[in-house]
């Protein structure tokens, strides 16, 4: 069947596109609570069954629909649709203007994310058709994705690794039907993202790095800050995300964050921020590097079904006391610290982080880019096993 869409773009929550047997987008109205409704509940109605899925809490995945809480709509734009056949939803997605990405990269690209689909490439085609058109209007050229609208929202679509339980909300997850419908609809590789399990048992920092490591702490050059409470790791917090900002400059994902962007960051990251497992690089009073990690709490997400209160949000705080996995979900250096033993510092640090507090059997190395090769290969000397793989899809429009 070959689809020819027309789209007409308004807050109208009668806006449907006919596409036959029945099928039809709709644009969602963000102010429509029913609607708004349907397109977060579909997702977790396709994955309720799906034993390595972690439900993200539902507070969060309202968040990205509404456009006066989520700092992304401050500075760019996103709509959203869903797939309907017969009155049942059967698919969503979002289609996103991040302006300051194409601002930075000089480019003229288009984002797509959340999507998600019944394994049914009629209905992929449809939602695609419709991102297609809406970027098409706003003179965009390319589209890619999945890639969201915060700064720490997972990347890709996976590809490989998929017997294993997501990550927490740190990744996404999907079924093993995804990379089969995107190739269809000819999208090709942007760029993999890949993670790495590495067993606290095999885990050794080469003697190498452990001595380079010893060395700076001895100048003095650099040294690493420790936090005591979250508390105080929270007075912190806008600097190490200016930090952050910094440190991934040459990074395929990287844009400039506004101080919305970094203030979201930290009011997710920190719930379930253990303060011993999040340290800072100081040149003098200056974060130049960091390296976060959290307890992996994905078997009491599982638990909560979506809902913090009123036992969710105590079974999550157990939860971290009592995990068995740690997720590294950023770790960098300042590009003119990176030659000075500050990678080297860093992976040392990593090493107390797995092996200095008798609770964890491995850590996870979420979702390192393909291209930082350098990173990559200190892991595998780490004894580090890549076992999962996301990967950005891009198509010309």
């Amino acid at each position: 069947m070959t689809n020819e869409i027309f789209f007409k773009y308004s807050t109208n929550s009668s806006d449907r596109f006919i596409l036959g047997d029945m099928l039809t987008i709709e644009q969602v109205d963000t102010n429509n609570k029913r609607q708004v409704k349907r397109f977060v509940e579909f997702y977790y109605d396709l994955y309720r069954d799906c034993k390595q899925w972690v439900p993200p809490l539902f507070l969060d995945a309202y968040l990205p629909l509404n456009r006066k809480k989520h700092p992304f709509f401050s500075h760019s734009e996103a709509d959203f649709f869903l797939a309907v056949r017969d009155g049942e939803v059967v698919g969503r997605i979002c289609a996103a203007n991040n302006k300051p990405f194409n601002d930075y990269h000089k480019t003229k690209k288009a984002h797509f994310y959340a999507f998600d689909s019944i394994d049914d490439l009629e209905v992929a085609r449809a939602l695609f058709d419709s991102v297609h058109a809406w970027a098409k209007e706003r003179g965009l050229d390319t589209l890619i994705g999945p890639k969201g609208l915060s700064p720490f929202d997972g990347y890709g679509i996976q590809v490989a690794g998929f017997e294993h339980r997501q990550m927490m909300t740190m990744m996404n997850y999907n079924y093993d039907y995804y990379p089969k419908l995107m190739e269809s609809l000819g999208f090709e590789k942007e760029v993999d993202f890949v993670s790495c399990y590495l067993p606290a048992h095999e885990f050794k920092i080469p003697e190498r790095v452990e001595s380079i490591a010893k060395r700076v702490i001895e100048r003095g050059t650099l040294t690493v800050k420790k936090f005591k409470s979250k508390r105080e790791l929270i007075k912190w917090a806008p600097r190490i995300g200016e930090a952050y900002n910094k440190a991934f400059i040459h990074n395929w994902e990287y844009y400039p964050f506004s101080r919305g962007d970094i203030q979201y960051a930290v009011d997710n990251i920190f719930l379930v921020a253990d303060p011993r497992l999040i340290k800072v690089i100081l040149a003098g009073e200056e974060i130049v590097g960091f390296l976060f990690a959290f307890p992996d709490v994905s078997a009491a997400l599982q638990r909560a079904k979506g809902r913090l209160f009123p036992f969710g949000i105590v079974d999550i705080l157990l939860e971290m006391k009592r995990a068995k996995t740690i997720s590294g979900n950023g770790m960098g250096i300042l590009p003119e610290f990176q030659g000075r033993g500050g990678n080297a510092l860093l992976y040392y640090e990593m090493g107390k982080t797995v092996l200095g507090f008798n609770q964890f059997d491995h850590v996870e190395m979420t979702q390192v880019a393909e291209t930082t090769e350098q990173m990559r290969a200190d892991l595998k000397n780490l004894n580090g096993v890549e076992y999962k793989n996301h990967r950005v899809y891009r198509k010309s429009i």
